[in-house]
């Protein structure tokens, strides 16, 4: 589970990485706390976040139990997935919304698959 761990903390850190940005573009293009609207770009750089934090509710929970009922390495892979979609999810929404589709689906399935998967893998012992 060391490697499922280690995956949890970089889509933290990757996170975090998403919040710091927000603040950046807050003060590049003029939007002051607590407004979220005003300028489009910086909605992108919030819509990323918002949507990031949406997912970790899904992918956390998802690789944990994934990791504990099925597979620890094939969770941490399904994990990392997870982490480059956002990254790709980040750049392509930042860049042109239209652009986010890659991105999405490469963080939208693994989190399914985790959470799916940990559910059958919890269930079919009880079975």
């Amino acid at each position: 589970m060391a490697a499922v761990t280690i995956v949890i903390a970089l889509a933290l850190i990757e996170y975090s990485v998403f919040g710091m940005l927000v603040g950046k573009a807050r003060g590049t293009y003029g939007v002051a706390a607590p407004a979220v609207s005003g300028d489009p770009i910086f909605e992108r750089y919030y819509r990323v976040q918002q949507n990031t934090l949406e997912m970790l509710v899904l992918f956390i929970p998802g690789i944990l139990m994934f990791g504990y009922y099925v597979n620890a390495e094939v969770a941490a892979g399904l994990g990392v997935i997870f982490v480059v979609g956002r990254f790709l999810y980040f750049r392509g929404y930042v860049a042109d919304p239209k652009s986010r589709t890659l991105g999405f689906v490469l963080s939208f399935l693994p989190a399914q698959i985790l959470v799916i998967g940990g559910l059958i893998g919890a269930v079919i012992p009880l079975v």
